[in-house]
């Protein structure tokens, strides 16, 4: 759930239209020092990167290795997977990131460094010409490695495909404008390696000074194959947008921002505006009915900041208010299409609440325990609706029968989960994680956050997505219509023309 407010949007858009496309996000590629020619290519079509190079080492005083690069100031997150392609010849072959005060290469610089053998490491060295040194990673064979400047600290957070982070940091100054990239290192001048990246991502961050739902950072609208773990981003906007719903005819989403629902042709790139009528402060709780005909919306008015239901035709129109009271905000629409849930603030208690879909009838609270229940979806077979509450202390994935009885927990881990979509086979559900450091009745905008899949009756989840988003990224049901895909909304400050066609720039 969501208030809407006045939007004024922070935008620094950082780089600008790059002169060499098959680079992707990045500015050049250079050997850095003793090292033979060595390559960077991307492909658009999938979004990989591929690196070819040698080089001796990245070790004592001086580094050998092929870099893709671009320089960067401030605060920001580096995140990728990758891979070392083949048998390779060293064990001590290596890939990563890196970030540098110069491309000399005696420079001081700080690299998270996955080796042949499986080695995972922090290296850094504090100033030019001095020895490098190391922290080990607890976690071998990293295939999800992410390094983040935060200041002069810099932190490693690496992972095997599905599983957490493990995180460890260092402090060193290579000051505030600096050289990051990816890079590829054989142990050996002699001979090439190649790494394959995808996933690969430059984030810049929300700064402390930010106003929540005053000021916006950009968006990137990404889609996940399920099964690979493969996400491409599909359209950026400086603008904040929120909360992609796919339309059941696989063929387009739909999304908010700014009070408005756009849509997004996936074939065509091409964006509309869905008429709402006179409702146009439409929040991120928005649902699509299962037979595809009918949007359930939750908007506030000028007038009025609490937000209410209202549902109208795909096609568009003129909304009907289905709650006279607010806040209310929609998550779920029954299978049969006779009834909506919705969480509501009644009383200074947000609990789960049903109603007609066809405004007929009065609502019916279905729980009644103290604490934050929040969105409720139903499941494709009718029979549960999954939601999240904080009744067992922490944000935690429950399920209930439609009638509020019969209520089972199936999160119970340190994390803050919050938005359970079932998958349209009714096998599966994905949500966002929230860690720690967020309140548990609090879904905030800009924080690290996990997508994680996890059977629809419980069991172990495993780490989908690793995100930089949180509030607005994925609030809705975002599961495709085959079940193959999500998706979601991650945000930055750092946008790359690369991503969007030129019928998308011009709207820009």
């Amino acid at each position: 759930m969501k208030k809407y407010f006045l939007v004024i949007t922070l935008f620094i858009f950082i780089g600008s239209v790059m002169a060499q496309q098959d680079i992707g996000v990045f500015q050049k590629q250079t050997e850095v020092g003793d090292t033979k020619q060595g390559s960077s290519k991307y492909n658009a079509q999938t979004q990989h990167y591929l690196l070819e190079g040698s080089g001796n080492n990245i070790w004592f005083n001086h580094d050998g290795f092929h870099y893709l690069y671009r320089q960067m100031n401030g605060d920001f997150i580096l995140r990728c997977n990758a891979t070392l392609i083949g048998k390779g010849v060293e064990e001590h072959r290596k890939l990563g990131w890196m970030i540098r005060s110069s491309l000399d290469s005696t420079s001081a610089c700080v690299s998270v460094a996955v080796h042949g053998d499986g080695l995972t490491s922090l290296q850094y060295r504090k100033a030019n010409n001095d020895t490098m040194q190391e922290v080990k990673s607890s976690i071998t064979h990293a295939d999800i490695i992410q390094l983040e400047k935060k200041g002069n600290k810099y932190l490693m957070s690496v992972a095997r495909k599905g599983e957490i982070f493990t995180t460890d940091s260092i402090e060193v100054d290579l000051g505030n404008d600096v050289y990051a990239g990816l890079f590829i290192c054989s142990h050996n001048p002699t001979v090439s390696e190649k790494a394959d990246f995808y996933n690969v991502r430059i984030v810049i961050p929300a700064p402390s000074t930010l106003v929540p739902y005053k000021e916006y950072l950009g968006s990137q609208l990404e889609i996940m194959d399920v099964e690979t773990g493969e996400s491409k981003i599909i359209y950026q906007s400086p603008r904040s947008i929120q909360a992609p719903n796919y339309m059941r005819n696989g063929k387009s989403l739909i999304y908010n921002s700014e009070g408005l629902i756009y849509t997004y042709n996936l074939a065509t790139n091409k964006i509309g505006i869905l008429n709402t009528g006179t409702v146009t402060h439409n929040n991120n709780d928005h649902v699509i009915s299962f037979d595809g005909k009918m949007i359930g919306l939750s908007s506030s008015s000028a007038n009025d900041d609490a937000s209410k239901v209202y549902v109208v035709s795909m096609s568009g129109g003129e909304p009907k208010q289905i709650t006279p009271t607010g806040p209310s905000y929609l998550h779920g629409w029954s299978p049969d299409g006779k009834t909506l849930a919705f969480v509501g603030e009644r009383n200074n208690e947000y609990d789960i609440y049903t109603v007609p879909s066809d405004g007929s009838g009065t609502e019916k609270k279905i729980t009644d325990t103290k604490g934050l229940d929040d969105g409720p979806e139903y499941s494709p077979d009718g029979k549960w609706i999954y939601f999240n509450s904080v009744r067992s202390g922490t944000m935690q994935i429950w399920r209930m029968h439609p009638d509020g009885s019969g209520a089972e927990q199936l999160t119970n881990d340190e994390f803050n989960n919050w938005f359970a979509h079932v998958s349209p086979d009714g096998k599966w559900i994905d949500f966002i994680s929230f860690g720690q450091d967020v309140s548990p009745s609090d879904h905030p905008f800009y924080k690290h956050v996990y997508i994680k899949l996890m059977p629809a009756d419980g069991g172990k989840p495993k780490v989908l997505a690793y995100v930089y988003g949180g509030q607005g990224t994925m609030n809705t049901p975002n599961w495709s219509a085959d079940g193959k895909h999500i998706a979601f909304i991650s945000n930055s400050n750092f946008l790359s023309p690369i991503y969007l066609t030129e019928e998308v720039k011009s709207k820009q």
